[in-house]
């Protein structure tokens, strides 16, 4: 039997290798710390849940959802933008919920882009971005980000013959893997360089609800001109622990969104009801829940950025995500480094390789994970690091 290409080419994604990694060594009796994913391990608020649970009851939720879902949810949607950012949305024309952000991600690039087209990509990044592109016949272009441009991709630099065949810009500010942020300056000139060259912009922004020090960031729809040329992805699961429900958003330009609920009626049928439900309550109920949270995954950055610190693996607290990116010690490869820690002290972190070759350097450490593992996971990695200091030679 002959496996399509596309398939055959198809890198392992990232967490599934880093799972299975976990999973063969916890079979073996060991006992695993994982940084690796950013999967909250707080539960969904109970209200939330009660909801959940209310409307798994109704026998109408037990039928076919609508792929474009509920109106009420696609109202609620519109609603929290308004009195989150201050953006009007259409919740008809211009608001499409999704089986989480993930599934609109993969499934926008069969909207956007046809073989051969180039999608501009920030290296490093989420790797679905990619991953979409290549899916469809697409060419990623890369976009170096650094701390010396504050890991924001300078547009200015993109070549010319590049330009002309790009038809999409991706941007994801809160950033994964780095926890950079972006301001409004910053998305007011990404519009005028999409209208300048025609190309759209998904902007991803599942994390604009986890930020510390009292720090709000901005939402790329906020920007002058915003629904003219591009949309933005958002998501449940990170500001309420949803993950495992699978439900997110996509709101913005209406040609663009009615081409996604195209693409999707054709591809899935819809989000379980009882789901939405559950949604639609997460955006209208109590908002507490989000600073409780972020009070906690504040704590944990201070203390893994502290840890980190006086490892030597040079970091600066981000102002949101749930992400730490550190550079790796002297000597060592980004999995040079992880598979030493995995093979020594039996502690996961992802390697920055994981998230484009310019992630080399660099690891990435997730801040969800239970108070009691995470302090045991940092005094394992201080255990590693003292060890190393024991065995380097002294100066004399």
């Amino acid at each position: 039997m002959r496996l399509a290409r596309r398939v055959e080419n198809l890198p392992p994604y990232l967490f599934v290798e880093i799972s299975r990694k976990i999973a063969e060594r916890k079979a073996r009796g060991e006992d695993v710390v994982s940084f690796g994913i950013g999967d909250p391990d707080i539960p969904t608020p109970p209200h939330i849940i009660e909801r959940l649970c209310q409307a798994a009851r109704e026998s109408a939720n037990h039928r076919y959802p609508e792929s474009e879902g509920l109106p009420e949810l696609r109202k609620a949607i519109a609603e929290w933008y308004e009195k989150r950012f201050g953006v009007s949305l259409d919740p008809d024309k211009e608001v499409a919920p999704l089986i989480g952000s993930k599934e609109g991600i993969a499934h926008i690039a069969l909207c956007l882009l046809d073989p051969g087209d180039t999608a501009l990509v920030t290296d490093p990044g989420y790797p679905v971005y990619s991953i979409g592109t290549n899916l469809v016949g697409g060419r990623p272009y890369y976009l170096l980000i650094t701390p010396e441009n504050n890991f924001l991709p300078d547009l200015n630099r993109i070549p010319e013959n590049v330009l002309q065949k790009t038809k999409v810009l991706w941007l994801n500010y809160p950033n994964n893997p780095t926890g950079a942020v972006a301001d409004l300056d910053f998305f007011n000139k990404a519009v005028e360089f999409a209208a300048k060259h025609n190309i759209c912009i998904c902007h991803d922004g599942p994390y604009s609800e986890v930020a510390f020090d009292g720090y709000q960031p901005v939402s790329f729809m906020q920007a002058q001109g915003a629904k003219n040329v591009g949309i933005e992805f958002h998501s449940f699961s990170k500001t309420y622990n949803m993950t495992g429900w699978r439900i997110g958003m996509a709101v913005g330009n209406a040609e663009v969104i009615d081409a996604l609920k195209t693409m999707k009626s054709n591809l899935d049928s819809g989000i379980p009801q009882a789901i939405q439900y559950a949604a639609i309550e997460a955006l209208k109920g109590p908002q507490d829940c989000i600073k409780e949270h972020n009070d906690i995954y504040q704590r944990r950055r201070d203390l893994i950025v502290d840890t980190l610190n006086k490892m030597g693996l040079e970091t600066k607290p981000p102002k949101a995500s749930l992400y730490i990116w550190a550079k790796v010690p002297n000597g060592y490869t980004s999995v040079e480094f992880t598979n030493d820690l995995l093979d020594k002290v039996g502690v996961v972190v992802t390697p920055g390789t994981g998230y484009g070759r310019n992630g080399e350097g660099y690891v990435r450490l997730s801040l969800t994970i239970p108070d009691a593992t995470l302090l045991k996971g940092l005094s394992r990695m201080a255990q590693w690091h003292d060890s190393k200091n024991i065995l380097r030679p002294k100066k004399v």
